[in-house]
This record gives structure tokens, sequence and C-alpha cells, in this order.
């Protein structure tokens, strides 16, 4: 065994211990109030909801286990048995090593390493959400999903592997810098072009129909500052029960869209506390942040790659007999997230720290805060949600406060 190979194996033995500790903390937390309500969930949740959300907490939890240990034994598989070198190498003299066969075999062992994983996601879907009554998705659509997904990732993803991976005969050692100004720019132009020509192939967007929500909405709109030029509604309910709203694009391509379901489940004064929430993050400058914040761990992934590149120990490392960029994009793809997973908690923490600044925007624009706790809490019992995570759970999960955290922010304020 190489080096690398013992280095790998720590790295995923330690992430692996780690989210399996978490999730038996979360469970256990779980289970100290799994029938009786807590004093500070009353007048939340039910008591019956609340029993239901520790059910499903639960039964997701068992279900992510599996999935960790099936995740982290293909991967061990796939980079420790020499299966990768060898099918690589049997391409390379099937195909060459010009710049589309590269790519290619890229997307294809992408594909590849997706499959065994598909019967997880059905049994969570059609077992698992059916089960608790989220599921509404039908077993065509699911399976016209899988394949659409496919297709486009591939329409996309192999141009630009193509690009990328040319860069290097191109440019030479600083083929990097270009590559990550390309996938910048992409990622700008696809926060612009996702809702008009990927999300249709999936959902239908429509505008919000006139009425007293839509004038409500674009009022609350005008008085906080932000000229909407667009508020959509999606079909989400076509597959889940789950609801959401969420911002899309910037400059005058910016647009709200809310999901068909939560329209269905929150009252008007409920949607305009949650829209002015959505807005917050716009007004207070969280999607520039976070497009820099996206900018940075880009660059530093094409630099690391830029240098795997050039480096042969890394690759017979791992059993590669010669150095090769797609197999560097590759093998940074496997193996980056081992090491990005120790990060989460101070991703979670500036998302936090976002999510209290949109809430007290809210709150300000609508004049109260109790419309979005309502909203909040109407969403959290709609949904079974964990209201009392493991601290250490939520630490490196959560993205967002729990509902407790965020009304106690709001309401010490008001």
């Amino acid at each position: 065994m190489t080096t690398l190979e013992t280095v790998f194996i720590v790295a995923l033995a330690a992430k692996l211990i780690a989210e399996l500790v978490l999730d038996a903390l979360n469970r256990s937390q779980v289970a100290k109030n799994a029938r009786e309500l807590p004093a500070e969930l009353e007048g939340i949740m039910s008591g019956d909801k609340f029993v239901q959300a520790n059910k499903y907490t639960l039964a997701k939890s068992k279900f992510g286990t599996i999935s960790l240990l099936l995740d982290a034994a293909i991967l061990a598989l796939v980079l420790l048995s020499g299966v990768l070198p060898y099918a690589h190498q049997l391409w390379i003299e099937a195909f060459g090593e010009a710049a589309w066969s590269s790519s290619l075999f890229l997307v294809i062992v992408m594909i590849a390493l997706s499959l065994p994983g598909l019967p997880l996601e059905y049994w969570e879907q059609f077992n698992i959400e059916e089960r608790f009554g989220f599921n509404r998705s039908t077993r065509g659509l699911w399976i016209a999903d899988k394949l659409k997904g496919t297709a486009v990732g591939l329409v996309i993803g192999f141009p630009l592997l193509w690009l990328l991976i040319s860069l290097v005969g191109w440019i030479g050692d600083y083929w990097w810098v270009y590559g990550f100004g390309i996938m910048f720019g992409f990622q700008l132009v696809m926060m612009v072009l996702y809702p008009m020509l990927i999300i249709p192939i999936f959902n239908k967007l429509t505008p919000l129909e006139d009425g007293e929500l839509k004038r409500r909405l674009m009022a609350m709109s005008d008085k906080a500052g932000f000229k909407c030029n667009a508020i959509q509604v999606i079909d989400g309910s076509k597959r889940s029960a789950h609801s959401n709203a969420y911002f899309t694009g910037f400059g005058k391509f910016r647009r709200i869209v809310l999901y068909d379901t939560l329209i269905e489940q929150l009252g008007e004064d409920e949607i305009e506390a949650v829209l002015a929430h959505e807005i917050g993050h716009y007004k207070r400058g969280h999607i520039p942040k976070m497009i820099a914040s996206s900018a940075a761990m880009m660059f530093a992934g094409f630099w690391i790659v830029g240098y795997l590149a050039g480096n042969e120990a890394f690759f017979a490392g791992f059993g590669f007999s010669s150095p090769s960029i797609g197999i560097a994009f590759l093998l940074f793809g496997l193996i980056g997230g081992l090491f990005t997973f120790w990060m989460s908690p101070l991703f979670n923490i500036m998302s936090r720290k976002h999510e209290y600044e949109a809430d007290a925007f809210a709150r300000d624009v609508v004049g109260d805060w109790r419309p979005l706790s309502s909203a909040l809490r109407n969403l959290s019992e709609k949904n079974l949600s964990n209201l009392l995570p493991h601290p250490a759970y939520s630490g490196f999960h959560y993205s967002h406060p729990t509902l407790l955290e965020r009304e106690a922010a709001m309401s010490s304020c008001a």
C-alpha cells in the first residue's frame, strides 16, 4: 500500500467515523424526547406531530447511515482495488488521450459511480417519503427525472470538461487560472440561464396569478426597496409535499420562486414574511458574498488540481502510470469531500448569520416578527422538521438556525 493510499484510508475513516458519531448523537437526542413534547415546543408543534417528526427524523437518519456506509465502501473500492487505473489504461488503448476522449471517460465514470446509489434513492422516495406522506412523484416521473438529469449532465458537462482539459495544451502550466475564469463565468451565466433553460425541463414555472396575494407581495417588495421583476410559482407538488422558496438570478434577471406547496400551506401574511426574508438576502448583500465565497473555493480547487496534475507521485500513489489532467480532476472530485467536510461548520456559521440578518430584515419590513415566526412554525410542522437537533450535528449539517434560535433572535430585537 502506498503512502497516499494510507492517507486516503485515514481521511475516509475519519470522516466516516465523525459522520456516524454525529448521526448517533442526533438519534440519541431525538430518542430522549421521542414520545413527550418538551416544554419549549409547547404551542409550536402538536404532540402528535412531534412524535411523527421524531419518527421521520429517525427513519431518515438510519437510512442516511446505510448511504454513508455504501458511499464509503464504493469510494474505497474504486480507489484501492486498481479498477480505475485498469479501466483508464484500457480506455487509452482504445481511444487515445485526446481531450474529447479524456472528457468522455470522466463522464462515463461519474455516471457509473452514481448507479449503485439509485436503489437507495428509489427506496427513500417510495418508502420513507411515501410512508410519511411527502411523496407525490410517480415511478415513471422518477425514472424520467433520472434520464433527463443524465442527459443535461452530458450536454453541459462534456463540453466543459473538454474545454478545461484542452486548456493544458493551449496555454501550459497556468491553464488552471484560465480554467477558473471559465468556470466562474459559466457559474454566473447559469445563475441567469438555469431558471430559463434547465428548470423548465423538470418543472413548470408560471407567474403568480393576479389577486390579493400578488398585490400584497408586490406592495411589500416596493416598500422593501426591491424592484421585483417576477414572482414565479413552481409546481413542486408534482414530486413532493415539502415546500420552499428561493431567490435566483441577479441584476435585472433576479426573480423570486415560490413552491405551490408553500402557497397551499401558508396564509397571505406568512407568505409575505417569507418573501420579505428572501428579499432580505438580496438587500443585505448575501448573494454577492456567497458568490465571492464560492469563487474563492473554486480558485483554490483549480490551484490544487493544477498542482496535482504535474505531480507524478500523486498519480503513482493511486496506481496510474502517468499524469493526466482528466484523472487529476477525477481524483480531486472523489477525494476532496473527505477534507472539505471539516469546513462545514465554518460555512454553516456564515450561512446562519445571513439567515438571522434576513429574518431581521423581514421583521422590520413587515413591522412584526410574528408573521415570519408563524410561517416557520407551520412549515416546521408540515415538513416534520427536527426542532431539537444535537448541537454538534446541527453545527455540521444545519445551514439554517433552528426555529427556536430564529424566534429568540427576532423577538429579542423587536
